[in-house]
């Protein structure tokens, strides 16, 4: 149960910004702890759950409500491992976020650093052979790259042969480039959709650079919502933590 100063549903709710209504939900679904009732049926809430609102709108920043809404309730129902595991699970997305923006970049530059190409470009749209030749894989292999959406080639009038303009052949490089480099597939994905959307290195680089400050930030964000927790579950169990 639920101890501490007395508060209304009314100044829990204004003193986070959110509707009576919200606190309500925020107890059925566990993001607060139980609550007593009075004689006549009323919850009574205390000093307890807005130190409970606080950490979970904290949570929330940096883990985002879903993830909070579980952790919050793992910890009210007394299952702090489930409450862990969840968190550990948020810091593994990061890492892998962060991972892959690295081989991104280490792709995009190993893209930008190749040698200027000595492979002569076509004045007319090419066919199929003609590109696997001038890059240096079976026709087979540009087959499977379109397959999986890496190349875009269009379809000649009657016939239907694939053809491939300028940059369609230059994308073929680029994937022929990082194939041989070992990158997966999701990474070429990302450099060729960053190659076409903005057309330009710089600002490859210049998105780029901007999702890893993003991601250091919600690291720190999601870094101060655990460490909420933490106090928050020293509080709770001061005898269970260290």
């Amino acid at each position: 149960m639920a101890t501490g100063e007395r508060l209304r549903a009314i100044d829990l709710a204004a003193g986070a910004g959110i509707f009576v209504q919200q606190v309500r939900n925020y107890v059925d679904l566990g993001v607060l702890p139980p609550v007593s009732r009075t004689d006549s049926g009323y919850r009574i809430f205390t000093t307890e759950h807005a130190r409970a609102l606080a950490v979970a709108r904290r949570m929330a920043d940096g883990h985002g409500w879903a993830r909070t809404r579980e952790v919050m309730a793992a910890v009210h129902r007394g299952d702090v491992p489930a409450a862990l595991a969840l968190l550990d699970g948020g810091h593994a997305e990061l890492d892998r976020e962060r991972a892959d923006i690295r081989r991104a970049l280490g792709a995009f530059e190993t893209v930008v650093g190749a040698p200027a190409a000595s492979v002569p470009v076509p004045r007319r749209a090419a066919r199929i052979g003609e590109v696997a030749a001038l890059v240096g894989v079976r026709t087979s292999q540009l087959r499977l790259w379109e397959v999986r959406g890496l190349l875009r080639p269009i379809r000649s009038p009657g016939a239907g042969y694939r053809v491939y303009d300028e940059a369609e052949l230059r994308a073929a490089q680029v994937v022929a480039l990082l194939r041989r480099g070992a990158y997966p597939f999701e990474i070429i994905t990302a450099v060729l959709d960053e190659l076409r959307t903005t057309g330009s290195p710089q600002r490859v680089r210049a998105e780029l650079a901007r999702r890893e400050q993003e991601l250091h930030r919600r690291s720190l964000r999601r870094l101060r919502a655990s460490a909420a927790l933490y106090d928050y579950l020293r509080e709770r169990e001061p005898l269970g933590m260290p």
